[in-house]
């Protein structure tokens, strides 16, 4: 073992002993996480279960209206129940961190062979988002604003904090949040008279005013590497913008992101007893939520979650976290675990899912229509059609993952 190894595993070592002792010598899965994991991996593949569509029939109903705003992603600032999918999803890749370091130590593996490990997971993931990107277009589409590219730009750099004291985590989360903010902040607002509809804004936008430009959709720093970075990679035609305005640089904010998740695991997994694991969540959950809106509040840099700003990541990441809590409280704290079985058969599968979801939506659909019949899903009407489908093609999704549970089949990179 080499000194640099020595110097950033003996810390993790000691606590994952600790915890690993407290839990009978061995790192023991909590169900609380692959039922967390699974809930939001469910509720993505879910495609709003087609509330927006039956909601265009009840245009004066409030409580239609609602589901629909709610199950649709924000045009620009603000959130929506839909929006913290991803962040959720992200920060549970650095809550599971401690445990996979963890198991390969427990399996004997060493520093080098687990960096070599972490650099080609990051490497798979994002070629397999590239794939899952480029399944309908006829040739390569090289875009990395895809979750699964997200994660994987990201994860070395998330993978190297995991062995660092909690103290660096915090400051690398922070600082590294600073930094992309004043990288927007430095960058030139557009000039006067500028052409947003050539940046695929129209002309009915609700721009962003003040300092709060500086994050405009299409006009920001982000947007200006992209349109360089995207030009060099094959494309039908020369990348200019992306129309719902996410960036290959979101991963670097999405780091912090990660790098929360990252302290939340750390913290279950430590010997603290869980009444106080969840009032440390509880906590940072609360704190991280005000202080993302206080961020925005005070016009320093508004919330966005389609190029992540810091307000965003801080902010969706307090989310996140009372998410885990509850999950941990129900499960783990209260001991009801059978109900969370259907999420967990997800959770421990999540990268199958989300590649049935990405290429298999059709195939099913129409599958189930073919052997049904064609109106198998306007059984209670042709308005919640979209309802049925959504349901009926996620049922199947989740056989195939029930299938795969019995016979441990569990696809991971």
């Amino acid at each position: 073992m080499t000194a640099y190894e020595n110097k950033h595993t003996a810390r993790f070592d000691a606590q994952a002993a600790r915890a690993e002792l407290a839990e009978g010598g061995k790192p023991q899965r909590l169900v609380s996480l692959d039922a967390y994991r699974g809930a939001i991996m469910l509720l993505m593949a879910s495609s709003g279960l087609g509330l927006a569509q039956v909601a265009k029939q009840f245009p004066d109903s409030g409580v239609w209206q609602f589901l629909s705003h709610q199950t649709d992603h924000a045009p620009w600032a603000g959130m929506r129940v839909w929006d913290i999918i991803q962040p959720a999803f992200m920060f549970m890749v650095g809550v599971a961190l401690p445990w996979s370091v963890a198991n390969r130590r427990a399996r004997g593996q060493g520093f080098g062979r687990m960096i070599g490990h972490a650099i080609w997971r990051a490497a798979a993931l994002v070629l397999l988002a590239v794939f899952l990107t480029s399944a309908w277009s006829r040739q390569t589409v090289w875009s990395f604003a895809n979750v699964l590219a997200q994660i994987g730009l990201g994860y070395p750099i998330l993978f190297l904090l995991a062995f660092a004291k909690p103290r660096t985590q915090w400051l690398a989360a922070f600082g590294i949040l600073f930094a992309y903010w004043l990288a927007f902040a430095l960058h030139p607002l557009p000039p006067v008279g500028f052409d947003w509809q050539s940046v695929g804004v129209p002309p009915d936008w609700p721009h962003l005013t003040g300092f709060a430009a500086h994050w405009e959709k299409n006009a920001n720093f982000a947007a200006a590497v992209d349109k360089w970075l995207m030009n060099l990679f094959p494309q039908e035609k020369p990348f200019v913008f992306n129309a719902g305005g996410y960036q290959t640089l979101n991963f670097v904010p999405a780091i912090a992101t990660m790098v929360f998740g990252l302290l939340a695991g750390q913290l279950l997994r430590s010997g603290l007893p869980i009444p106080g694991k969840l009032k440390r969540l509880v906590l940072f959950g609360v704190v991280g939520i005000a202080l993302g809106q206080v961020i925005a509040l005070a016009g320093l840099c508004p919330i966005v979650k389609r190029i992540w700003t810091p307000s965003w990541a801080i902010y969706s990441a307090g989310w996140a976290t009372l998410l885990l809590a509850g999950f941990v409280a129900v499960i783990e704290w209260g001991g009801w675990k059978r109900w969370a079985f259907p999420f967990v058969v997800v959770g421990l599968n999540p990268i199958t899912l989300y590649c049935m979801w990405q290429l298999m939506n059709p195939f099913v659909r129409d599958n189930l229509k073919r052997h049904a019949g064609p109106h198998v899903f306007e059984s209670l009407g042709a308005i919640y059609a979209p309802v049925l489908e959504r349901i009926a093609v996620l049922l199947v999704f989740w056989l195939v993952l029930l299938w795969m549970y019995r016979r441990k089949i569990f696809l991971r990179i």
